[in-house]
C-alpha cells in the first residue's frame, strides 16, 4: 500500500510574521512598531526562524541589519502571504459583523474632528456601530482589521479636507497679539508631533523672523487644545481641528496669514467600497459632512 510522506515540520508563523515585517521595513525597531511588540521580540523569533532553518536570514552588523541572500529570496512570497492573509481576516470580520465598521485614525482626529460627528452619524444610521480606534501612525493598510482610515497625508485616500494652520487662541488673550511679533511675549503651545508647525507658519507671516516658540509641549494635540481653550496661550491650530471653536468663539484667529499644508486629510478604505453596505453608507456620510 503506499506511504505518504511525513508531512513537514510548519515554521512558526509569530517567527515568520517577525522575519517579514523586520525584512519590509528594514529592521527590528520598526518591524517591533508594526507589530506591536518589542524590538527583543522581533529579535527572539527571527533567531528561532534561523534555528529552525539552520541558515541566517539576516546579516548582523554595527550599523544593523541586512539581508542575507535567502532573506531575499523569501521576503516577496511571505508579504505577498501575509497581504492575503489580511484581507482574509477582514473579509471574515466584516461578513461576521455586517453592520459593525472600524474606524482607525489619529488621536486628534478621533477626539476633535471625528467624536463631534459620531452623535449625528448615529442619528442618521442607527443600525450601523461604529468601532473607533486611535493609533499615532498608520497602521499596515493591507492587514490591519480596519474598514476606515482617516490620516493626514499619504498616497492612498480620497482627500476630505484640507489642512490648513494658523495661531488661534482663547478671546481674552487675543487683544495681546496685534503683529505675529507679539508671540514673542505670550506664551506658545506646542504639539510634540507638530511642532516644526510654527516655524512653517512664521516663515510665511515673517520671512526671515528667526522665532522659537517659549511654552510647554504636549504630546496629544487635544490636551493643548483643551489649555487653549483655557486661555493658557496660543497654539498653532489646524483648522479642520479646531474649526468648531472657531465658530463657536470659543477660539479666534489673531492673525490675517494661513498657511495650507500639503499633507490633507484622507479618507480611504483597503476593500471596494458599495455604497449600500454599512461602510459605503459611513464613508458616505463622512464625505458628505467634512
Amino acid at each position: 500500500m503506499p506511504v505518504a510522506p511525513p508531512r513537514p515540520k510548519p515554521l512558526p508563523l509569530n517567527a515568520l510574521r517577525a522575519f517579514e515585517a523586520a525584512a519590509r521595513l528594514g529592521g527590528f525597531s520598526a518591524a517591533a512598531t508594526e507589530l506591536g511588540v518589542s524590538a527583543g521580540a522581533v529579535s527572539a523569533h527571527v533567531k528561532t526562524l534561523e534555528d529552525e532553518l539552520g541558515a541566517p536570514l539576516f546579516e548582523r552588523t554595527a550599523r544593523g541589519v541586512a539581508l542575507t541572500a535567502l532573506g531575499q529570496k523569501a521576503l516577496p512570497d511571505l508579504t505577498k502571504a501575509f497581504d492575503t492573509l489580511g484581507q482574509a481576516t477582514l473579509s471574515m470580520r466584516a461578513q461576521a459583523q455586517p453592520q459593525v465598521v472600524h474606524i482607525v485614525t489619529l488621536p486628534s482626529i478621533a477626539q476633535l474632528w471625528l467624536s463631534p460627528r459620531l452623535p449625528e452619524l448615529r442619528a442618521a444610521e442607527p443600525e450601523i456601530e461604529v468601532s473607533l480606534t486611535a493609533e499615532e501612525t498608520p497602521p499596515n493598510l493591507k492587514r490591519a482589521p480596519f474598514d476606515i482610515y482617516l490620516f493626514f497625508g499619504g498616497d492612498l485616500g480620497d482627500p476630505i479636507a484640507e489642512d490648513a494652520i494658523f495661531p488661534v487662541c482663547a478671546p481674552a488673550l487675543a487683544h495681546r497679539l496685534t503683529t505675529p511679533e507679539d508671540l514673542a511675549n505670550v506664551t506658545c503651545l506646542s504639539d510634540s508631533t507638530w511642532f516644526d508647525d510654527w516655524q512653517t507658519w512664521v516663515a510665511a507671516a515673517r520671512p526671515g523672523w528667526a522665532f522659537t516658540p517659549r511654552g510647554p509641549v504636549f504630546s496629544l494635540y487635544a490636551l493643548a487644545v483643551e489649555e487653549a481653550l483655557n486661555g493658557a496661550g496660543v497654539l498653532m491650530g489646524h483648522k479642520a481641528l479646531v474649526q468648531p471653536h472657531l465658530d463657536s468663539g470659543r477660539l479666534v484667529a489673531p492673525f490675517e496669514t494661513t498657511v495650507t499644508l500639503p499633507d490633507r486629510l484622507k479618507l480611504w478604505s483597503p476593500r471596494a467600497v458599495r455604497p449600500q453596505t454599512p461602510v459605503g453608507r459611513v464613508v458616505g456620510w463622512l464625505r458628505k459632512t467634512a
